[in-house]
């Protein structure tokens, strides 16, 4: 079964994903891909990469995209305090935005939505702001449309980006203390209405102790045959 019309999604743990479209674009979204749960050998594994997206300037979500943008020469865009900080440390193709705004990538749209979470940067014991945080809403080439929420807690704009985007795939963070635990994640899911649900943000550290089981216990019935439970490393299409 082709669940996403020819997309393929690979999730290195934590927040990290790579996405490949039907045309061949690759794209990563909060690539810290030396976190402690991630695949041997993910930083070398990658291949190919044309888009980045950072939700926000935390440095789990930032990650290794200063490494990855030096090697592959992407697009890289991120809010427009995150975007001028990755510029200064020598990131060159880097787009700025804001909430609400859209770009148009070889035929991929992303969207930026709003976020509950913080977005202070650390950098050599320095704190720098980072805006305001994000998610990102991908559509496609082919229509399918991806969710990333980023860190978040609940807030009230969930059920308008479900009623307007129409998120195919939600990727949402269960992990509790900073994000969103099982319970409330399963509520924002019945705000969202998506047609399928990855978790993520989970078990990276030992204070991150919401679990997929947890997840799918708390998720209403009509939901929990729509949740893809994967492995650091795995990909799903």
């Amino acid at each position: 079964m082709d669940r996403f019309g020819g997309i393929k999604v690979t999730w290195f743990g934590h927040s990290a994903f790579k996405i490949e479209s039907p045309s061949g674009k690759v794209v990563l979204i909060d690539p810290w891909l030396s976190h402690p749960k991630a695949p041997a050998g993910a930083l070398d594994s990658l291949q190919k990469v044309d888009l980045i997206l950072v939700t926000h300037g935390h440095g789990d979500h930032i990650g290794d995209t200063v490494a990855i943008a030096r090697r592959f020469n992407p697009l890289v865009a991120a809010i427009y305090e995150v975007a001028n900080y990755l510029q200064r440390k020598g990131v060159s193709n880097v787009l700025g935005m804001n909430i609400g705004g859209t770009f148009d990538f070889h035929g991929i749209k992303v969207t930026m939505v709003e976020a509950t979470h913080s977005s202070t940067i650390i950098d050599g014991g320095r704190e720098i702001p980072g805006g305001n945080p994000a998610g990102f809403i991908v559509k496609f080439e082919n229509g399918f449309t991806v969710y990333h929420m980023g860190d978040t807690g609940l807030f009230g704009g969930l059920q308008l980006i479900g009623e307007f985007y129409k998120p195919d795939l939600v990727l949402i963070p269960i992990g509790s203390l900073f994000t969103l635990g099982p319970e409330n994640a399963a509520y924002a899911v019945g705000l969202l209405k998506p047609k399928w649900i990855i978790p993520m943000h989970y078990e990276t550290f030992p204070a991150l102790t919401g679990k997929p089981e947890e997840f799918k216990k708390a998720l209403a019935p009509e939901y929990k045959d729509r949740l893809i439970v994967i492995a650091p490393g795995e990909t799903v299409s």
